[in-house]
């Protein structure tokens, strides 16, 4: 599976309950949809640390990083590439 499929995959499952793709666009804003609260990042963080060996500093955690399916399949690439 890709990157995008095992998150995509995590995302609906965790946090939208459903196996719909389509209620899903990569380039949705998960704070203003409201699929992901400050709790949920922190579940996201752990997946991505857990699912795709990086670590994810504090200095990560910004919407630039983790606020859409796109923004952390960008992330994780450079994240991945950096070890």
């Amino acid at each position: 599976m890709t990157i995008e499929q095992r998150l995509r995959t995590y995302i609906l499952d965790s946090f939208l309950f459903t196996d719909d793709e389509s209620v899903l666009d990569n380039d949705d804003s998960f704070l203003e949809k409201g699929i992901i609260d400050s709790t949920g990042i922190m579940e996201m963080v752990s997946f991505l640390e857990q699912e795709f060996g990086i670590q994810v500093d504090d200095e990560d955690m910004v919407p630039e990083n983790l606020d859409s399916v796109s923004r952390i399949i960008a992330f994780v690439s450079r994240k991945r590439a950096l070890v």
